[in-house]
């Protein structure tokens, strides 16, 4: 992965006659001690970076759920991202602007346009997205200046990723209180909503009005979020961008399975499994775990049915309605999956249908229709991106229009990339949609934007804003966005700078996701 580490020296602005501020805005007190941030550029933001929201998780903190922070005396300066957690190098496109990684990570970021304490806005708190094996807070597109200006606060915070983050064994089962082991970056992201919810009014917030929102894996960490009895009655609105805890294909492993799996793969890399042996090792030894050894296949080390952050598979709770039941918008991008091939035949298609279904390869056919060559690529590119993604958080927003109780609205976003220096031209890939949900086009390195993008953006913005505000994405500036459900017709809204909402005509696809899989993984 191609990573910029810089540190970022920031200067914190004093406030002048001429400011939006009071003198003394860029100070504020938490429950840890008082802290001092800065004010943005245009005298609209205030910004408070690198906030510690629990306690370094090291030595004998390593695998344990997070602990609370230490008090510090004096004014702790908060003007810059703190260490990102430990990670390997994943992704290319991820380029970070903090001053590199460290198992001491959790911290959290806070971008207010608030002019005082009793402004009473409503917060969004964003959980990013690596496969729960790279990602953090620090990168441009992610920043949360922009989207602040429509009103709302921003919090983001850094979670434990990958082995230091969901790692199971049955020595750190049987030590836990609760007899559980792994979640320990999903427990943080709890953390960190909790912090939000004891700390956000001091910032102008109202912790009454937290919307959590993620992308990829933050998508599934919302969704995880929702069916944990630990977090789900710290927030009111939930928004989930490709992706959700319902993969049928890669679903959350039971706890005995992974304490079985896990040390077997530790063992085989680093040479050893006992619990004391991996706490004493450094942050960077263990991180060799993460890196496949020759011969052994890598592991994930993702979320699991822990017994604890979650009782029972998400699917189950959300079947059971035990689920926070809160309004729900969620959705996916046209091209998720692989967009690298270029050519493929009708025929070749029904020979990978055949390959893949047998018997129920004309179902499939009939879901995935293609009669030219050109359709037969739109459709296995389809295929690709529902088996990816798309598929996990259809269930998801099923699940939650069964038993949620609440409003879910369902977007497909389509409008194409101009392309940069990591993607091509002319699709709507996987996480495309980040920069223009914060505002942070101008982030994505080798972009030309064109002024149908600065719409788009807008437009994504408004609608996610107005849902943070009042649980509808609507606002009379906008088109009519209709709430998911059968009764309505399924609409879907089909994000591009002219938005429309349609009847959905790709349930069949899903219909027959569900009914093949399901019963293959029975």
């Amino acid at each position: 992965m191609r990573v910029i580490l810089r540190s970022v020296a920031v200067v914190c602005l004093v406030a002048t006659s001429s400011s939006l501020f009071a003198s003394d805005a860029t100070k504020v007190k938490t429950d840890k001690g008082k802290i001092q941030g800065y004010i943005s550029k245009d005298n609209q933001i205030r910004v408070f970076k690198g906030i510690p929201y629990a306690a370094p998780p090291v030595g004998q903190l390593r695998w344990k759920p997070p602990q609370p922070a230490a008090k510090w005396h004096g004014t702790r300066q908060t003007t810059s991202f703190g260490n990102r957690c430990m990670q390997p190098a994943v992704f290319d496109d991820m380029i970070f602007h903090d001053p590199g990684q460290s198992e001491d990570c959790l911290t959290l970021n806070v971008w207010t346009p608030a002019k005082d304490k009793d402004a009473k806005l409503p917060v969004m708190v964003w959980i990013y997205g690596g496969g729960f094996t790279g990602g953090t807070t620090s990168e441009a597109r992610q920043d949360g200046e922009n989207l602040a200006h429509k009103g709302v606060i921003v919090v983001s915070m850094n979670y434990r990723l990958n082995i230091f983050g969901f790692f199971v064994h049955p020595e750190l089962t049987a030590e836990s209180p609760q007899h559980a082991s792994g979640n320990y970056g999903l427990m943080d992201q709890t953390a960190a909503i909790k912090w939000v919810h004891d700390n956000i009014k001091e910032f102008g917030g109202d912790p009454n009005q937290v919307t959590i929102f993620g992308e990829s894996a933050g998508s599934f960490s919302v969704s995880a979020q929702m069916a944990s009895p630990l977090a789900k009655d710290l927030f009111q609105r939930a928004i989930g961008e490709s992706g959700g805890a319902f993969s049928l294909t890669h679903p959350f492993a039971p706890r005995e399975e992974r304490e079985q799996r896990d040390p077997e793969v530790v063992g085989k890399i680093l040479g050893f499994t006992k619990l004391a042996d991996l706490r004493a090792l450094s942050a960077d030894q263990l991180q060799k775990a993460t890196i496949p050894a020759p011969g052994v296949s890598p592991e994930h080390f993702s979320a699991d049915i822990d017994g604890y952050f979650l009782p029972e598979s998400v699917p189950a709770i959300y079947a059971a309605g035990k689920q926070a039941h809160v309004p729900l918008l969620a959705g996916w991008n046209a091209d998720e999956g692989d967009v690298s091939q270029k050519t493929l035949t009708v025929a070749e298609f029904g020979e990978t249908a055949q390959k893949k279904f047998g018997a129920n390869a004309d179902k499939f056919l009939a879901a995935y229709s293609a009669t030219t060559d050109e359709e037969a690529l739109r459709a296995a590119k389809d295929f690709a991106g529902d088996m990816f993604i798309a598929d996990s958080t259809w269930r998801w927003l099923e699940a939650h229009v069964a038993t949620g109780g609440q409003p879910v609205y369902r977007y497909h976003f389509e409008w194409p990339s101009p392309g940069d220096k990591f993607h091509p031209a002319g699709t709507a890939f996987h996480s495309d949609d980040i920069e223009y949900v914060f505002g942070a086009l101008d982030s994505r390195q080798g972009a030309v934007w064109r002024p149908e993008d600065r719409k788009m953006s807008e437009i994504i913005q408004s609608y996610w804003t107005n849902f943070a505000k009042t649980g509808d994405p609507n606002g009379s500036d906008l088109p009519k966005w209709p709430a998911y459900n059968a009764a309505d017709g399924w609409q879907v809204m089909h994000l591009t700078p002219a938005p429309e909402a349609r009847p959905d005509t790709q349930r069949s696809r899903y219909e027959f996701l569900d009914q093949q899989l399901v019963k293959s993984s029975e």
